[in-house]
């Protein structure tokens, strides 16, 4: 494989951010779902919409696309499902977030910001530096004091 340079290095960058803003609204649809699930035992498209922030037909609108993209399986009045690649992709979602949280955390993050931050953060960063961010959160445990 020949090693990516000037312009080329640059565009393959801008090409996974753009992957990475396609996806992620997918990503944070699913894994909500799931905790809605958890918590409930059921996902209202009701309740979707008031945990987003957004008005129930751009909810409506967005499961849609989950739909056609085989993450989940709703009918009208009814609770909305995960299919088993919805599942994976909200596990993974929810595993890379609770990785950037606990790594801004032991660098000495508040909670509420951490949380905040590892909302954006975990949809563009690579599984390399998500990997080192782990080995780094266990390394630093206890040593570092936290406020």
């Amino acid at each position: 494989m020949t090693e990516l340079t000037g312009a080329a290095r640059r565009a393959a960058a801008f090409q996974r951010m753009r992957e990475a803003h396609r996806t992620e609204m997918a990503e944070d649809y699913v894994e909500l779902i799931s905790d809605l699930i958890a918590a409930n035992g059921e996902a209202r498209l009701a309740d979707l919409a008031v945990h987003v922030g957004v008005t129930h037909a751009t909810a409506a609108k967005v499961v849609q696309r989950l739909q056609r993209a085989g993450l989940v399986q709703s009918r009208p009045y009814r609770s909305i499902f995960l299919t088993e690649e919805g599942e994976a992709v909200a596990v993974m979602s929810r595993e890379r977030h609770q990785i950037v949280q606990a790594f801004l955390k032991v660098l000495g993050i508040d909670e509420l910001t951490a949380e905040a931050d590892a909302e954006g953060i975990e949809h563009h960063v690579s599984a390399q530096t998500l990997a080192a961010f782990a080995r780094l959160t266990e390394t630093l445990k206890g040593r570092i004091r936290q406020p």
